[in-house]
């Protein structure tokens, strides 16, 4: 028995989300809350012919406590998307507020749930989760993800691209560490799965970076207005709670990157510190999933000088993010 459940289920990446956990036929349960809509979402759902019971609640009538309540995965989209001339700053005073009151519930209602971040910008996003479970008393931090998927799942369709191929992109690999967001997005292109044709040159491999590191802006743009990657994160989203379920269920061998606290694996924590140079309290690195969450944070392994300049230029960046996190929490009210 798996209950799923999403915080933030009537929403542009919300909905789609639902619907994919909904198909997943390892979820027996699953859960929904919003502000609106969400019992209409959840009667839309409860038609498809898939295993899972769906249950959909509101805030009244201690809504939070009950789609909590027994979860054993709890994905977290809510928040405002990102608009044209919104800058990452101005989103984050936003959503942090809305981040902190809905980890609250969970740490009240679901403390040992696998808890999946997607809410932007989750380089400070997942700082406010780790905080507030530490102010209840209930932060385990194999539990808790940082949802960079979207980055793995852009970099394995663009190489696709490259390479001719797209019918290859769901078997191409590529470790994509660091953050979520810009210039803290490293694509290790080097260790793709699939090599990327000698024909690109440096100049074609800053490009494809770029656009891997960018790529929510290309849609922002591309939708004029009216929205940011919501069906794309919906997947990205799916397949990590995907991830996340096989080995719950005790399936072995999953490696994927994901933003976590480091010392959910205090060895690969520290050794990642030693490659990074830095002191770092999170980072997005490969990370072996097991039972109870985070098994193993791997290395980063070989990485050409082009990778490591990428890598040097996120740690500041980084650090600012995760600062921010915190620093909301530290004035706020819980």
């Amino acid at each position: 028995m798996v209950k799923a459940v999403v915080l933030g289920a009537a929403g542009g990446i919300g909905q789609p989300l639902a619907l994919l956990l909904k198909a997943n036929p390892l979820v027996t349960e699953l859960g929904l809350y919003d502000i609106v809509n969400t019992p209409g979402v959840a009667a839309d759902l409860s038609h498809i012919s898939t295993p899972a019971k769906v249950v959909g609640h509101l805030p009244p009538d201690d809504g939070l406590a009950k789609v909590l309540t027994g979860a054993d995965v709890v994905v977290i989209p809510a928040g405002v998307p990102r608009k044209p001339g919104m800058t990452r700053d101005d989103l984050f005073k936003i959503n942090a507020g809305i981040i902190r009151d809905l980890a609250t519930g969970v740490a009240k209602y679901a403390p040992n749930a696998f808890v999946l971040v997607i809410s932007n910008p989750v380089n400070s996003t997942v700082p406010i989760v780790t905080e507030v479970f530490k102010q209840h008393g209930v932060f385990n931090p194999k539990r808790i993800f940082g949802v960079t998927t979207l980055d793995v799942v852009r970099a394995s369709t663009f190489v696709a691209e490259i390479v001719g191929d797209l019918s290859k992109a769901p078997s191409i690999k590529v470790p994509v560490v660091g953050g979520h967001s810009g210039v803290t997005i490293v694509p290790l292109l080097s260790q793709s799965s699939t090599p990327l044709p000698s024909s690109v040159d440096q100049g074609a491999l800053e490009k494809l970076t770029y656009r891997i590191q960018y790529g929510g802006d290309e849609v922002v743009k591309a939708k004029d207005g009216a929205g940011s990657a919501t069906l794309s994160m919906a997947y990205a989203g799916a397949d990590f709670a995907n991830s996340v379920i096989k080995a719950l269920k005790g399936e072995s061998g999953i490696v994927v990157p994901t933003f976590v606290h480091l010392t959910a694996d205090a060895a690969g924590g520290e050794a990642l510190k030693k490659e990074l140079g830095k002191e770092l309290d999170f980072f997005s690195a490969p990370v072996e999933l097991g039972p109870d969450g985070v098994k193993s944070i791997k290395s980063l392994g070989k990485l050409t000088d082009y990778e490591k300049k990428l890598v040097e230029a996120a740690i500041p960046e980084l650090e600012t993010n995760i600062e921010k996190g915190i620093t909301f929490i530290a004035g706020s009210k819980l």
